[in-house]
């Protein structure tokens, strides 16, 4: 397994930010070819308090390279150019493969 996790910085605008994520951006999220599982939280908060992040997204694919074509998809070129409508503090993604846990 293999996940790919988007680190949100806060937006200008967090209810635009919450709205159109939930309604628009998702949606198309959730078309992407080989996506297994996907998850996402607001109000990020490390244990000191800090809110670095606004909002998480987790996406788990079967391997590396089902992420990949996932992306270089139709629909992940879409999931893409779609971030800037909401994204207004930037975004930052990082990839890992899943290992160990219960």
């Amino acid at each position: 397994m293999h996940r790919m996790t988007v680190l949100y910085p806060p937006p200008v605008d967090e209810a635009h930010f919450r709205e159109y994520y939930t309604s628009t951006h998702l949606p198309l999220v959730a078309q992407m070819p080989g996506l297994v599982r996907w998850q996402y939280s607001f109000d990020v908060t490390t244990l000191a308090g800090e809110q670095k992040y606004f909002a998480v997204f987790h996406a788990d694919f079967e391997s590396a390279e089902a992420m990949a074509a996932a992306r270089e998809s139709e629909v992940g070129k879409a999931v893409s150019a779609d971030v800037a409508n909401y994204a207004t503090g930037g975004v930052e993604l990082i990839h890992y493969p899943l290992s160990g846990g219960r």
